[in-house]
């Protein structure tokens, strides 16, 4: 009875000491795994760069392997190049010294002959003095005909000139500028003022439009038709006046650049590029939780501890890598479908669903 006694004394204080225990494990608890994420993640690092530079040790020798077969082939390649050429080259030269013997053995006894070439040299050289004389005059007379064109262009002018200035020509009472009376003879120009003609200009004659309306015809010519006037003169038409814009404002506002709206600017599977962009992002986020032995023989008999949230019975997270709920019957704990605490949205709940033109749920 007495050992009752002292533990139902001790009882409140043993609840007090177990409630301290379990609440000092608690705060120290979340400490403790983010710890050993930190150590789990150091240790694959280390693990997968590792791998890393063993694959670059292989990659390099492959590399050293190929590069050297295609060092040898492309050597083997320019040697038999130069040996083609080389060959080439001699078959060359021994064509170059057959063909020179024969064309200097053709050449003496067909082709060359002396007496020959010299009557040919001299009836070449008498077809040239010829020709170069031929040559001579008719250069000589095309100076000639340009000298007399120039001196007919010449006379021209002057007589154009002094019908422009006819007016000066001197008369009974007042002598001219070249008719000076301080002069024995008189100026040139006053006796090619005396020969020339005055110079008249002339109107252009503006052509009258027919008509060809039968009624004014008649009237035209009826014997008690007025008198017509001539036509007059067409009258220049000025360029017009007023505040207008520049033509260089006026081109650019009229072949102005196309510019499109943004939903004709942007592609028309943007969406589908979008999506697929953040899968690859979320793919390339994902921890690869597969097993990885490195090459040392110090890790080969450890035995691969998985994380602690994809070693649970429920699995890994997938939300937003698949879809935005996944159900999967076979991970569920008991046969119940999940159920919400709170009443789900009325709108969310007929999602899906069929509606009449009532607007009532079928």
């Amino acid at each position: 009875m007495a050992t009752l006694a002292r533990l139902q004394a001790r009882s409140t204080f043993l609840a007090h000491q177990y409630y301290f225990r379990n609440s000092a494990v608690d705060v120290f608890r979340k400490k403790e795994y983010d710890a050993a994420v930190k150590i789990q993640s150091w240790f694959r690092g280390c693990r997968i760069r590792a791998y890393l530079r063993y694959l670059h040790r292989v990659a390099t020798v492959i590399q050293k392997c190929w590069r050297g077969y295609l060092g040898r082939q492309h050597y083997q390649l320019i040697v038999k190049l130069e040996f083609c050429t080389m060959k080439m080259n001699l078959y060359n030269a021994m064509a170059v010294r057959i063909q020179k013997r024969w064309r200097g053995y053709r050449i003496r006894k067909y082709c060359f002959n002396y007496f020959y070439l010299k009557e040919y040299l001299k009836a070449v050289s008498e077809t040239n003095d010829a020709i170069r004389e031929a040559l001579e005059e008719f250069a000589e007379m095309k100076e000639r005909e340009e000298k007399k064109a120039d001196l007919e262009r010449e006379e021209k002018k002057r007589d154009y000139q002094a019908r422009k200035m006819h007016y000066l020509l001197s008369t009974k009472q007042i002598p001219g500028i070249y008719n000076s009376p301080f002069r024995k003879d008189p100026d040139p120009w006053e006796l090619r003022l005396q020969k020339a003609k005055p110079l008249i200009s002339q109107r252009p004659k503006v052509k009258q439009k027919r008509d060809t309306n039968i009624s004014n015809w008649l009237a035209c010519t009826s014997a008690r038709s007025l008198p017509q006037s001539e036509i007059l003169p067409p009258i220049d038409r000025k360029q017009c006046q007023g505040p207008f814009r520049d033509i260089t404002e006026v081109l650019e506002q009229r072949y102005k650049p196309l510019e499109p709206t943004l939903w004709m600017a942007e592609p028309i599977n943007e969406l589908k590029m979008a999506r697929e962009e953040l899968r690859k992002q979320e793919w390339m986020r994902n921890i690869n939780d597969n097993r990885f032995l490195p090459f040392s023989s110090y890790h080969k008999n450890k035995k691969y501890i998985p994380l602690m949230h994809s070693s649970s019975k429920y699995g890994p997270n997938s939300y937003g890598s698949q879809h935005f709920r996944d159900e999967n019957p076979k991970k569920w704990i008991c046969d119940k479908d999940f159920q919400t605490v709170l009443p789900s949205f009325d709108l969310f709940s007929k999602y899906g669903k069929l509606y009449s033109k009532a607007g009532q749920i079928i």
